[in-house]
């Protein structure tokens, strides 16, 4: 550092890991500037170096800020207004809460809720009960899974169903009785029935949930998050998704930086170059490290949880004769031939593939796709979203054509008991491996799928990466757990590697973003049953608070220091 410099932060007094390999540890972290000026190993500057904030950690440990490499922002900030549906255990208390929420709307409103289990509930919601409860108005309840809803008459009527003259979408189931009738629960992309009747939402109220949602991801320790779909298919809020972002940035109330996925369905034949694009051109790594545009989302299956990801091999646990075995989100040739032109149009893909058939359907994809010549400077990272059932076969072909494994090792805790039911026993140790893919030389970025199925909060992902322990106690794949600082890894480096920012972010050294957290206690050193309940003291993005700003006596982000 030169002489009669002022610097903008020194934070000492703490237990810095850098995640670095040239500096792992430090005492002191120095910012100046929105990056990290020096790791120090003492809590002095050199000589003539002052700065303009000193914090004490007290012996805090210090972390670079946590990315969830695919959850979906704006959906979740929308689901905090919600009817919180997780952890009801039976039907009548569905109901009821559905009736109490209705009780304060006028009569046309739409009550909405998310969240519910029907493995929980012992079924699904009924949609007559949902009449009574809703008092006639039309109802729309998410499940937890995010791959099934369940709606009242009134929906199925707005949306025509009932008379007929509602075109299902492709990939898309109605449930129906064994009479025929609609029985109100919809699958996958059928999904879009019910939420095509309030979409698109108005661009400013998607900037408001935006800005609830990254404000509870600063206080959970986020500084990045990758949001898996926007602006069409079934998963998007709105064709203008995209302005709401740049809205909620414009107001100052994006916490977080931001990649957006465009879902596949708003890619089409453009002039003037092959493949599939945007009518701008627009693709892949346009904007700034606030805000830019990442890979295209394409959906090839559904979830283990709602029973509609697909397997090469029927559920164990039954359904539709016992030969129920899920399916494929589209024709596997119009699943491919997207795919396939969506990287010839200059798009690294993010392809949803959780039960073994999808992941096979999605790698033969991505295999054609690498025998085309790709448009862009820099070669495609390309993802494999989920990858809740690989097999050693399929794991070795993924190495071979450099896809990368997005699984969410949280559903182990949260689902996990439901998904070993599914797969049964000689499957459930294939669930949402980890330690496998690593060792295949395989990169393992962390995330959620916030708010499908997990509160998303990062330090409970690492403690199950940690345990891989369900909820009931069973342990899904011991071989497949990590210690905690590969768990710390794969939120920080291994995430900010597959958003392309390795040299930018996901590490505490000279040059990269000051992104970091200010942890109550080291994850590392923890016992695994206290990984999740570490208090997150502080959040800081470019060295300004986020979060915990009283705490470190600093300005909170957005004002002059």
């Amino acid at each position: 550092m030169p002489p009669d410099l002022e610097i903008d932060l020194l934070l000492r007094g703490a237990d810095v890991h850098t995640l670095d390999g040239a500096h792992p540890r430090g005492r002191a972290v120095a910012v100046h500037h929105g990056r990290v000026l020096a790791v120090l190993d003492d809590d002095e500057l050199p000589a003539g170096v002052r700065a303009r904030h000193v914090v004490d950690a007290g012996g805090a440990t210090v972390v670079p800020g946590f990315d969830d490499a695919h959850q979906h922002t704006a959906w979740f900030g929308q689901s905090l207004a919600e009817i919180p549906l997780a952890g009801l255990r039976d039907l009548d208390a569905l109901y009821d809460a559905v009736a109490a929420r209705a009780a304060g709307l006028p009569a046309d409103a739409f009550v909405v809720g998310s969240g519910y289990d029907d493995v929980a509930l012992g079924g699904s919601p009924d949609r007559r009960a949902l009449d009574r409860a809703g008092g006639g108005r039309p109802v729309w309840l998410k499940h937890r899974s995010a791959h099934v809803c369940a709606v009242s008459t009134e929906v199925l009527a707005r949306a025509g169903v009932l008379d007929g003259s509602a075109t299902v979408p492709a990939g898309g189931v109605v449930v129906r009785d064994d009479a025929g009738d609609p029985t109100g629960v919809l699958l996958e992309a059928a999904q879009a029935l019910a939420g095509d009747l309030l979409r698109p939402y108005p661009v400013t109220d998607l900037a408001d949930a935006i800005a609830a949602a990254t404000a509870v991801f600063a206080r959970q320790g986020l500084t990045h998050v990758t949001e898996a779909g926007i602006a069409g298919g079934w998963i998007g809020r709105s064709p203008r998704e995209l302005a709401a972002y740049q809205l909620a940035r414009e107001r100052g109330d994006l916490a977080v930086r931001v990649d957006v996925m465009p879902a596949a369905a708003v890619l089409h034949e453009v002039p003037g170059g092959p493949g599939r694009a945007l009518d701008t051109g627009l693709r892949p790594g346009l904007g700034d490290l606030s805000l830019r545009i990442g890979p295209a989302k394409i959906f090839f299956d559904g979830a283990l949880s709602s029973r509609t990801a697909a397997m090469r091999e029927p559920y164990a646990d039954g359904g539709d004769g016992g030969d129920h075995a899920g399916y494929l989100g589209d024709d596997p040739e119009a699943l491919r031939r997207t795919l396939v032109e969506a990287v010839a149009g200059g798009w690294s893909v993010a392809a949803h593939a959780i039960g073994d058939r999808a992941v096979d359907a999605a790698l033969d994809a991505f295999a054609e796709a690498g025998r085309r010549s790709w448009p862009g400077a820099r070669p495609p990272r390309h993802r494999l979203e989920h990858a809740g059932v690989v097999d050693d076969a399929a794991l070795h072909r993924m190495a071979a054509l450099g896809v990368t494994p997005v699984p969410q090792a949280r559903f182990l805790h949260e689902i996990g008991d439901s998904m070993a039911a599914a797969v049964g026993d000689d499957r459930a140790d294939l669930l949402y491996r980890h330690a496998s893919f690593l060792a295949a030389g395989l990169r393992v970025p962390a995330s959620s799928d916030r708010p499908c199925v997990a509160d998303g909060h990062p330090l409970r992902g690492m403690q199950s990466m940690v345990q891989r322990r369900t909820a009931a106690g069973r342990t899904l794949g011991a071989d497949e757990a990590v210690d905690a600082a590969t768990a710390l890894r794969a939120y920080t480096v291994d995430a900010a590697w597959v958003a392309g920012d390795e040299d930018v972010r996901g590490r505490l050294a000279p040059g990269l973003v000051a992104d970091l957290v200010v942890l109550g206690d080291d994850v590392t050193r923890v016992e695994d049953d206290r990984i999740g309940d570490i208090e997150v003291v502080a959040t800081l993005r470019d060295g300004r608070a986020t979060h915990g700003a009283d705490v470190l006596g600093l300005p909170p982000d957005g004002e002059p220091s």
